[in-house]
């Protein structure tokens, strides 16, 4: 039996902007650890498991300026060394941003109506207590434990109480379609190219009606549309083992020295930021866990096997 719990505009501070090569919004990773890490506590105490989560966003912040062309993150100062010099750190990029989670949680509640908003209050005192994104949770609007819709009259109610926002899709499946285009025409092609064409903003000479641009002419200059429309963005969706498993202890310097190490990289996919009337199926905005003997990664319902479309 499955209900759904929303966490209605959640509201968090400095959170993580830096997400790998991205930047702007925290990775996908982060939403579902902050599901698994209450999951963790609903098992002990209730019973209950959560799954698939769902990542509305309704205001964010970025801290960086710019000076008209390039973006920079609004650092932190921090102590000069012994010898009055500028200590070395690494750049952490912060946001302020207003959420709604929408997690879809596995087992029986008990005692009914009066168990939901049991297991509401307890959720209440509970997630201000976690991290979201590295960020401090300040503000919860209000925490529900809902029925699974059913009909299309219950969606669009589930729906307004989230609005106005933006929900993000997994789009990794038009990276892979995307990506066999480019093999038609170009064997040569990798998945970092077709990734590119959606995470890049290109643009390209128009030729003129004598033939091909010299070097030196005057050009139009015209963008080149993305692979598909949409607000489309490029995300990390998890991590990929790059070396073999050791054993524990045997890497120096690991935090933990009981548990097997491993190296890894990020992964990365397309994410769609996406109206929410525009949604017909819960399935088409969870994201879940699907893991491989190599790695772990973040997946909506469309998404194609790990390995057809990551980088």
């Amino acid at each position: 039996m499955s209900s759904l719990i929303l966490i209605r505009r959640l509201r968090v501070e400095n959170a993580n902007a830096i997400a790998g090569l991205t930047w702007g919004f925290p990775a996908i990773t982060h939403f579902l650890g902050f599901t698994h890490a209450l999951s963790r506590k609903l098992m002990q105490s209730h019973g209950l498991q959560l799954d698939g989560c769902a990542v509305v966003c309704h205001q964010h912040q970025v801290h960086a300026h710019s000076s008209g062309r390039d973006y920079q993150f609004a650092l932190t100062r921090n102590p000069l060394t012994r010898e009055g010099k500028t200590a070395s750190f690494n750049e952490e990029g912060r946001m302020h941003m207003t959420v709604s989670l929408l997690i879809e949680c596995k087992g029986e509640i008990l005692n009914g109506e009066y168990g939901q908003r049991d297991l509401a209050r307890h959720l209440q005192q509970l997630s201000p207590t976690l991290r979201l994104a590295g960020g401090i949770i300040v503000d919860i609007e209000d925490i529900a434990v809902l029925d699974m819709p059913t009909t299309k009259n219950e969606l669009c109610r589930l729906q307004w109480r989230m609005m106005p926002g933006f929900v993000l899709r997994d789009r990794s499946a038009w990276l892979a379609q995307h990506y066999q285009r480019l093999r038609e025409k170009d064997p040569q092609a990798s998945l970092l190219d077709a990734w590119l064409d959606f995470a890049a903003l290109k643009i390209q000479a128009e030729t003129s009606e004598e033939g091909a641009i010299k070097e030196g002419d005057p050009a139009n200059w015209q963008p080149i549309p993305k692979p598909q429309p949409g607000y489309l963005v490029p995300l990390m969706t998890g991590y990929q083992r790059i070396s073999e498993l050791y054993a524990p202890g045997i890497v120096a310097n690991a935090r933990d020295a009981q548990t097997p190490f491993a190296f890894t990289e990020a992964v990365y996919g397309v994410g769609e930021w996406c109206g929410l009337h525009r949604i017909t199926s819960l399935e088409q905005i969870f994201w879940r866990y699907r893991t491989t003997k190599t790695g772990y990664y973040c997946q909506g319902a469309d998404a194609p096997l790990a390995s057809e479309h990551h980088q």
